[in-house]
């Protein structure tokens, strides 16, 4: 088992910046790759970014080039950090842990935290 636990969303104006926080706890963190997918209201959730063990990245198009994964393995934590931010970038961020790395699916993905709301006024 691996529990996640989210932090750093909040309200933000646009163009501005936030950094996203994923605390893991339990089976050994360097083993797996992790991912962030955020959901809107009344939306699907949909994938952001991914990390593999060894610290190879991916985006979705909607974010390349504004944000950025990174994982520190010592402290058992991923972060996103969340550069020009804007209003449609408002959701519930979720980070994930999985065996596969670069998955832009949920299904592939086998722990999920409770999620972190962020809002980005305009």
């Amino acid at each position: 088992q691996v529990q996640l636990v989210e932090s750093g969303g909040g309200l933000a104006q646009a163009g501005v910046s936030l950094r996203l926080s994923c605390a893991a706890s339990g089976r050994t963190f360097s083993g797996y790759a992790m991912g962030w997918f955020r959901q809107a209201s009344g939306k699907e959730r949909e994938f952001v970014a991914a990390i593999s063990w060894s610290g190879g990245t991916s985006y979705a198009d909607s974010v390349k080039g504004r944000f950025t994964i990174s994982r520190d393995n010592a402290k058992n934590t991923v972060y996103l950090q969340m550069n020009s931010l804007k209003p449609g970038d408002t959701a519930v961020y979720y980070c994930a842990a999985g065996l596969k790395p670069y998955s832009s699916y949920p299904r592939e993905y086998d722990y999920w935290g409770t999620g972190t709301q962020g809002t980005v006024s305009s």
